[in-house]
């Protein structure tokens, strides 16, 4: 049978309540027999010489002693006075020394009992007194416990606050007060993400039934109408398939690394240049490249995406006859990619924005590259956050970024 708001709400507290008194009862019970043994060991055992004189002195009287003691007369000769004599101190001294056991035995009886009476209410008080520390040192628990059954994925805005000294129970709190405030803010920025991802998706396909519609409205329709009815569509589709393969990288990266094997920096970023080659000669844009090896430990996919993100970034946001610096190495042990091209003037307050899910930066008038989703540099910090690197941003003077990303060897 279950007490209320004992065995069924508070057992941690009810436990701690008879730790409490279990340690209390056999701290009392340790110093209750040192205390006996104490004054066991003080009290006499054998009678001191007056008590001895006393009961020899009340042994010779008639009577005292239960038993018949000669009297000796002034007559009677020496050796008959000798022996009543002996008679005497032998009746004293037996009744000197019961009388001393027997005080001593009734002192500690008392002593054993009054301590015993103690201890037993003593402890009942501990235990009541461990009931309400016990409750107040729980009291924070209780706190925690109530704010994260109110926590929802709706409701994160709860937090602890707890006030007091700087102990356990204090950065508890303070923890979960953390771990709620991260929460909160992975939450708003995944609803952020869905919302902007919903958004972009639905634009290649407005586009797609825009063109479609139109083309299906005509009464009489050309091959030429068709044909351009085609490349809108397939425009719409390549730039659905190239936002669904980020959001999908995206998503890989958040969910930490894949395989790990060894890998080589400068290989990824010669394969990316090359592949950017087309779109760089066209926009007439200068590359100035120094790839030494960048040896590191990772994800071959997400570090190859995260490479090809810094290149393609460089050159979408470029300028006709501007320039990209590519440079890879070891820096203190350490792997690192660096890209660094010419652009529109960025402050340096915009620069942590750019890293922000679909966050465009403005493209350059005279820059004939279509923008993209704005989850290029999005996805380069992902990876780098799942491989437990660094990545650095800096305006270029006049123009430009330069972005640094340093990747460990293990």
């Amino acid at each position: 049978m279950r007490i209320p708001g004992i065995s069924g709400r508070r057992p941690v507290r009810l436990r701690l309540t008879v730790i409490y008194s279990g340690l209390f009862l056999l701290a009392g019970a340790a110093l209750l027999g040192l205390a006996y043994a104490l004054v066991a060991s003080t009290l006499p055992t054998t009678p001191s010489p007056e008590e001895i004189s006393t009961y020899v002195a009340k042994a010779s009287s008639t009577g005292f002693s239960g038993q018949k003691i000669c009297q000796p007369s002034p007559k009677s000769p020496l050796e008959q006075v000798e022996q009543c004599k002996a008679q005497a101190n032998a009746v004293g001294q037996t009744l000197a020394d019961q009388a001393v056991q027997a005080e001593r035995a009734q002192t500690l009886q008392h002593l054993l009992g009054d301590s015993l009476d103690g201890l037993v209410l003593v402890t009942l008080i501990s235990a009541l007194l461990g009931w309400v520390v016990a409750g107040r040192v729980l009291r924070p628990v209780h706190a925690i416990t109530a704010a994260a059954r109110r926590a929802s994925e709706e409701n994160l805005s709860e937090r602890i606050g707890l006030s007091g000294p700087p102990d356990e129970l204090k950065e508890l709190a303070d923890t979960f007060d953390g771990m709620l405030e991260r929460l909160d803010s992975a939450f708003a920025s995944q609803r952020r993400f869905v919302a902007n991802a919903s958004h972009e998706l639905r634009t290649p396909l407005t586009v797609m039934r825009t063109a479609i519609d139109v083309t299906l409205a005509k009464p009489t329709r050309t091959p030429g109408q068709l044909e351009v009815m085609a490349i809108e569509v397939r425009h719409a589709v390549d730039r659905a398939e190239a936002l669904i393969e980020a959001l999908l990288t995206l998503a890989r990266s958040d969910r930490g690394q894949g395989p790990r094997c060894a890998l080589d920096l400068a290989v990824f970023a010669e394969d990316a240049l090359d592949a950017a080659a087309p779109t760089l000669r066209a926009a007439a844009v200068t590359v100035d490249s120094l790839l030494e090896p960048g040896n590191a430990v990772g994800d071959p996919v997400l570090v190859e995406r995260l490479v090809t993100n810094l290149i393609d970034n460089s050159a979408r946001h470029n300028i006709p006859d501007g320039w990209i610096q590519v440079r890879t190495g070891h820096r203190d042990g350490i792997a690192f990619i660096s890209v660094a091209n010419s652009g529109p003037v960025i402050p340096d307050a915009a620069v942590s924005s750019l890293f922000e899910p679909f966050h465009r930066g403005n493209p350059h008038p005279g820059s004939d590259v279509v923008p993209g989703a704005g989850l290029g540099l999005s996805i380069v910090r992902s990876v780098v956050v799942a491989h437990h690197g660094q990545v650095m941003a800096r305006p270029v003077p006049y123009g430009g970024l330069e972005v640094t990303v340093l990747l460990p060897p293990r």
